[in-house]
């Protein structure tokens, strides 16, 4: 997997998941595709996550175990170590199907993309559902808009130069204050893959579950204040996100 030419960087974002990590870890290793970057960040891992990552350390391109502020932060340093021209995150416990780069690559390379929003299987307790497509102007009034960020999210580097890093001064939806900033710019080209062409899958329990609704919603409030949008719709938000929430809030 150590090659001079890098077309697609991957980044594992882990912290005390020695249950999870390994199959991520095979799911990344085990791709045809040669021209792949692997970069694990680990920050600090005391439960045995790190002797697991270890194990694979001759097919990780660059392992980076510290403390971090948070996952995006972790994002971030990963994103800073890269050397891949696309960047896409497949977190710990999370896994990419065998061809799911090769999909992911094809993708780039005919639609000449820069975003591109890759069809996922995602778990929910409960249920499974599979994401895909996305509809950019739901952004303006809805987060829901496209797939996933772990698995489902890949963006060339160029993007991040020009748009910047992840803003760790949101611990819950930092991932969407960068989509809301990429699709403000209305410079880049975006597109998403096939609904059968299923690249990846997302487990439950992602980091965004750990926090009650109304702190999403209300870091949502901010990240809308952020990219100035009108305060008056997102007072609407608001109360709507509430009214269609009641139950989960209360």
């Amino acid at each position: 997997m150590k090659n001079k030419s890098k077309e697609l960087t991957i980044i594992t974002v882990v912290k005390n998941d020695r249950l999870g990590i390994e199959k991520t870890i095979k799911s990344i290793i085990s791709q045809k595709t040669k021209s792949i970057e692997y970069i694990i960040v680990d920050g600090n891992s005391k439960d045995g996550t790190k002797k697991i990552i270890n194990k694979f350390k001759n097919k990780i391109d660059k392992i980076i175990s510290e403390k971090d502020k948070g996952i995006y932060d972790a994002m971030n340093k990963g994103i800073l170590n890269c050397s891949g021209d696309i960047i896409g995150f497949c977190n710990s416990g999370d896994i990419i199907y065998p061809k799911g780069l090769e999909k992911i690559l094809d993708n780039f390379k005919k639609k000449r993309i820069d975003v591109l929003f890759a069809t996922v299987k995602r778990n929910y307790i409960g249920q499974t559902i599979v994401k895909y497509g996305f509809n950019e102007k739901r952004i303006f009034y809805n987060f829901d808009f496209a797939t996933t960020h772990s698995t489902g999210f890949y963006v060339k580097k160029k993007v991040h130069e020009v748009i910047g890093l992840y803003d760790t001064n949101f611990k819950i939806s930092s991932d969407y204050d960068f989509y809301f900033r990429m699709i403000k710019k209305k410079k880049y080209k975006i597109s998403s893959s096939e609904k059968d062409k299923i690249v990846g899958e997302m487990k439950s329990g992602g980091h965004s579950s750990k926090f009650p609704f109304i702190k999403h919603l209300n870091e949502e409030v901010r990240i809308r204040r952020k990219n100035k949008q009108n305060f008056i719709l997102i007072i609407f938000i608001y109360i709507n996100s509430l009214l269609k929430n009641f139950k989960k809030i209360f």
